[in-house]
C-alpha cells in the first residue's frame, strides 16, 4: 500500500502562505513514502490526504486551516506510533518546556532568595538554554536511530 499524492489546488500561486504550506505538506508525504510504514498508518494518512484532495470548494484561508490540521494530525500519529519526527522537533518542544518547567521556577527562586521580585525573568534565558540543549540532544539521538524525517516543519 502506498501513500496517495496531493492533487493540485487552484489559486495556489495567488496565496504565498498557502503555497508554502501545501509544498511543505507535499514534502512530508514524500518523506513518509520513503519509510516502511504499517498499512494501518498508511490508510489513516491516505484518509487525511483524501479530505484535502476533496476540498475544492474551500476558500484559501479555510484550505490553509485544513492542511495545517491534517499535517498536525499526521505528525502526531507517526510520532506517537512510530517515533518518527521531523528535524528540530524535540528542540522546538523542549524550548517551551525549558522556559516553563526550568526557567520560571529558577527565576522565582532567585527573586525570592535575593529579595528582588523583578529577577524572576532571569530564569527564562536559563530555561531556554536548558530546553534547547536537551532538545538538540534528543534530535541527534533520533537522527542516529534513523527516526528523523528530512524535513523541518515551519508553522
Amino acid at each position: 500500500m502506498t501513500i496517495i499524492k496531493l492533487r493540485g489546488v487552484k489559486n495556489l500561486e495567488s496565496d504565498i502562505r498557502l503555497s508554502q504550506l501545501y509544498s511543505q505538506f507535499d514534502i512530508l508525504l514524500t518523506e513518509l513514502r520513503k519509510k516502511e510504514l504499517p498499512d494501518s498508518i498508511i490508510q489513516t494518512i491516505n484518509n487525511e490526504v483524501e479530505e484535502i484532495n476533496t476540498s475544492d470548494s474551500l476558500t484559501t484561508n479555510d484550505l490553509r486551516k485544513v492542511i495545517k490540521k491534517k499535517q498536525t494530525a499526521i505528525l502526531r500519529l507517526i510520532e506517537k506510533d512510530l517515533k518518527l519526527v521531523p528535524k528540530n522537533y524535540y528542540r522546538t518542544l523542549w524550548l517551551a518546556l525549558g522556559m516553563t518547567v526550568f526557567g520560571m521556577p529558577l527565576g522565582v527562586l532567585a527573586g525570592v532568595l535575593l529579595g528582588q521580585p523583578g529577577l524572576f525573568a532571569i530564569g527564562l534565558p536559563i530555561g531556554v538554554a536548558i530546553g534547547v540543549t536537551v532538545g538538540t540532544l534528543m534530535d541527534k539521538t533520533a537522527a542516529k536511530e534513523n527516526r528523523q524525517l528530512n524535513l523541518e516543519i515551519k508553522y
